[in-house]
């Protein structure tokens, strides 16, 4: 059986309590958490994983980063 290969963003973010959420931007709702970064981004592989098995057993296309861009914004502004 032939394997599809797909690329995905994930926002790694630290929160104030210790570890990181991770986020899925392209999957809505695939979001998970890690006590370190390595962590985080092994259960974000797993989210993803679960998240496309369950769109094939719906079959439902898979949606990908492929073409999307990433930037960030510095904004200043008044206090």
């Amino acid at each position: 059986m032939a394997k599809a290969r797909y690329r995905f963003n994930i926002i790694l973010r630290p929160e104030p309590e210790g570890g990181y959420t991770a986020l899925v931007p392209a999957l809505p709702g695939c979001v998970t958490y890690g006590r370190t970064l390595k962590e985080a981004q092994q259960m974000a592989r797993d989210a993803i994983s679960g998240y496309i098995a369950s769109l094939r057993k719906h079959n439902e296309p898979v949606p990908t980063d492929e073409e999307t861009l990433l930037a960030s914004l510095d904004l200043e502004y008044a206090r």
